[in-house]
Formats: C-alpha cells, sequence, structure tokens
C-alpha cells in the first residue's frame, strides 16, 4: 500500500515496491546496500514533514478556537475593540494576513470593530473618530516636531464616505496605470483620459495618507521612552500607513483608521525592536516581553504588589524558568558614562561599587600576609623558596606543573616533588607555621 506525506501540494511517495526493494536490499547485503541506504533520506524527510504539519495544523486549529472565541463575544456586545484582538491573538500584528481574515469574518458577521471598548448603546452609533489631540507639552519635543504637528493638524479629518471615495479612486488609478502598461495601440485622446485617471488616484492616495498623519501622531506617543525617539516614531509609523493605504480595499467594508492602526503598530514595534536596543532583541521576543509586561502590571493592580515568576508564569500558562529569562533579556544596557545628577556632572559609573576589589580591611591584611610569607620564604634555602612560588603562583597568581618547574630548573619532576615537600615540611615547623596561624583563623 502506498503511503503518502503531504506538505501544503507538496506530496512525498513511498510504494509498497520501494519497500520490498529495501527489505530486500537489507537481505541480501552488499548486492543491494545502495538501495536500502537510498531509501533512508526518504522515509526521515517523510518523518520529519510529518512533524512540521503537525505542528502547523495544531497552531490552525488553535487559532480557530481563539477567532470563534472571539467572534462569540462580539455577537454577544455586538463589538469588539481592537485591545481585545490584540490580546486573543498577539502574533496578529506580525501576520497581517490572519488579521485581515479575522477583520472578513467580523464584517460578514456584522460586529463593529472600535479604538476602545465602549458601552453596548455608544458602539452601535456611527461617528467619526478622530485621533486623540497631542499635548506637546507632555511630549518634550524639539521645534521641528513642533511645526510639523502643527502643520498636519490643518488637514482636515475624512469621513468614511470620503475614505471610500478616495479608495475608489486609486483602485481607478490602478487599473489606468495597467491597461496603459499593457496596451500599445492607444489613441491619444484614449491615452490622455487614462493619465488622468492616474493623476486623480495619485492624488486621491495623497489625501488619505495626508488626513491620517494625526493618527500616526496619537499611536506613536504611545511608543515613547522605548529607545526610539519621537520623530523617528513618526517616521515608521508614516511607512506603515503607505503600507495600510497600498493594501486597504474598501470593499470589505472596514473604516480605513481601524485597518491602518495594525499595519502603523506594527511598522512602530518592529523598529523599536531593530533600532531601540543597543543588543537586537528578535520581533517575537518583543511581543513576549510586551505580553508579559500586560500581564505584570494587571497583577499589580489586582495583588497590590509586585508579581513573583510563579505568579506571572501561572497567568501566562507558561513555566516560571521561562519567565526569569523574558525578564532578563527585557533589561535594557546601559552605560556607565551616562550622566547622572541634577547638573550631571557625573557618571553612572561613578555610583557602581567594583566588586572583585578588595575592602579596606581586607587588603591590608592580605598585605601583611604576603610580608609574612616572603619573610618565611626567605628562611628556606633559595630553591626552596623558588619552588613554592612557582607552584602555589606566590608572585604572579599563576600556579605552575611539575613538568614546568622541573623544566626550569633543569631537572625532573620526581626531584620538584621531592624539594616541595621538603620544604612544606619545613613550613609546617611550629617556629614558621605560628606566624601565620591568625591568618588562617
Amino acid at each position: 500500500m502506498a503511503k503518502q506525506v503531504k506538505q501544503g501540494t507538496r506530496q512525498v511517495n513511498i510504494t509498497s515496491t520501494k519497500s520490498r526493494r529495501t527489505r530486500s536490499g537489507i537481505t541480501n547485503g552488499k548486492s543491494n546496500g545502495h538501495k536500502a541506504k537510498s531509501s533512508a533520506p526518504v522515509i526521515q524527510e517523510a518523518v520529519v514533514v510529518t512533524s512540521q504539519t503537525t505542528k502547523a495544523q495544531t497552531a490552525q486549529a488553535s487559532a480557530r478556537v481563539i477567532v470563534q472565541q472571539l467572534l462569540e463575544k462580539g455577537k454577544a456586545q455586538g463589538w469588539l475593540s481592537q485591545e481585545q484582538i490584540m490580546t486573543a491573538l498577539p502574533e496578529a500584528e506580525s501576520n497581517m494576513e490572519q488579521l485581515e481574515e479575522v477583520y472578513i469574518l467580523l464584517f460578514e458577521e456584522g460586529i463593529q470593530l472600535i479604538e476602545a471598548p465602549l458601552d453596548a448603546e455608544a458602539a452601535k452609533t456611527e461617528h467619526v473618530e478622530e485621533p486623540a489631540q497631542v499635548d506637546l507639552n507632555e511630549i518634550g519635543i524639539d521645534d521641528t516636531v513642533s511645526l510639523y504637528l502643527k502643520e498636519i493638524s490643518r488637514i482636515p479629518l475624512l469621513r468614511a464616505e470620503q475614505e471610500v471615495e478616495y479608495a475608489r479612486d486609486m483602485e481607478t488609478g490602478k487599473r489606468a496605470r495597467q491597461q496603459i502598461t499593457r496596451t500599445l495601440t492607444l489613441s491619444a485622446a484614449e491615452r490622455t483620459k487614462l493619465e488622468t485617471k492616474v493623476r486623480e488616484g495619485e492624488l486621491a492616495r495623497q489625501k488619505l495618507i495626508k488626513a491620517n498623519f494625526r493618527l500616526v501622531v496619537s499611536i506613536a506617543k504611545k511608543y515613547i521612552g522605548r529607545g526610539v525617539s519621537f520623530l523617528d516614531l513618526i517616521q515608521e509609523g508614516n511607512i506603515g500607513l503607505i503600507r495600510a493605504v497600498e493594501k486597504f480595499d474598501y470593499h470589505r467594508g472596514f473604516k480605513f483608521s481601524n485597518y491602518a492602526t495594525w499595519w502603523i503598530r506594527q511598522a512602530i514595534t518592529r523598529a523599536i525592536a531593530d533600532q531601540g536596543r543597543t543588543i537586537r532583541v528578535p520581533v517575537h521576543m518583543c511581543e513576549r516581553i510586551n505580553k508579559l509586561t500586560r500581564v505584570s502590571r494587571q497583577l499589580v493592580q489586582e495583588l497590590g504588589r509586585e508579581p513573583t515568576p510563579d505568579e506571572i508564569a501561572q497567568e501566562l500558562g507558561t513555566t516560571p524558568k521561562k519567565v526569569e529569562r523574558i525578564i532578563k533579556i527585557s533589561q535594557r544596557p546601559l552605560s556607565l558614562e551616562m550622566p547622572v545628577g541634577e547638573e550631571q556632572d557625573s557618571h553612572l559609573g561613578d555610583f557602581i561599587p567594583d566588586e572583585s576589589t578588595l575592602g579596606p580591611t581586607d587588603a591590608a591584611s592580605h598585605q601583611l600576609l604576603r610580608e609574612q610569607m616572603e619573610e618565611i620564604l626567605t628562611s628556606l634555602s633559595p630553591r626552596e623558596g623558588r619552588v613554592l612560588q612557582l607552584r602555589f603562583g606566590l608572585k604572579d597568581g599563576k600556579s605552575h606543573t611539575l613538568e614546568e618547574v622541573g623544566k626550569k630548573f633543569g631537572v625532573t619532576r620526581e626531584r620538584i616533588r621531592q624539594i616541595e615537600a621538603k620544604a612544606l615540611r619545613k613550613l609546617r615547623h611550629p617556629s614558621r607555621s605560628r606566624k601565620l596561624r591568625d591568618y588562617l583563623e
């Protein structure tokens, strides 16, 4: 019987004939040994493909269950917030295709997608959601960003029907551009008409982008203090906004600001992951850090204290060891030259104790011990004192083997062992050992 292992459209077939040949090859020894070996990689590949397929199917099944739970919750309350979707599907920001499928399901079920949780009556009321006003004093920005914010504040926001109109013009412009490219026999009048549609589509694209600059600022404001300047956050958010405009499909009935929010957040979070740290942290780990931070803050509010790794692990459904690892990765390195103080006349390194440096008492004790050892070694023969210094690293802190010391003196290792044993017996004599007894207590 033929066995089939599938991965997408790919199939790996292991026929019964090949199996018989393999068994025959093993039986006949050298004559068919090559055939038996050649089938082994095929079987190994089949096992790997099966394992990968099983993991993918498990992940897809889990995602379907989560999406179904979201739909049931949305049907019950009539709406879903973006924060609820983010909590249920933390990987959605890095998988926009999955997010678009969720949007389609929400639209088909008549579930409204809103910016923040509202009561049921407010959620059912249609209105133009304006991005939050940005308090310039709160951000602490320079004149360049201030001028930019004042300039974009003059651009009027769009209504839902205007967004659809501009998206329709963009779609018409794209079709006109494709027609110009593909059709070689266009009359002058037809070409002029198509070029006009292309310009109108580009103008609509620019208007749709500019009208949502304030949305980018309101989202970027939430990510201040994560290692990327506010101006760079705005720039990365604008790149995400442009991607959202290119991929927006007005036929699905989504409000553009809701759709664009995900692309903007994805662009900003990826920029923070790539640029926000001296040591780069992968995007998937940044998502875990953010999730851990949210859970930790929630537990602080519930418990009234800082949660333990065990409590966080229980809430996340993972192990305390993994939680400690994520916490360790989330810590940011600081420069020892970072200025501190009101006048910034000191550096951080000035306030960090050197653990390798001995305290005054220990340093004085070590110095006295060194002097006593030198005095005792002088009471031995020069060769015995030198052998002990080399064997125990009393001079440079590096101990040497019997063979290394023997080469220095031009004698055998056995002779060095005898000299060392004799010198140690002399040091154990009460006349010498009592001088060191106080340092051993």
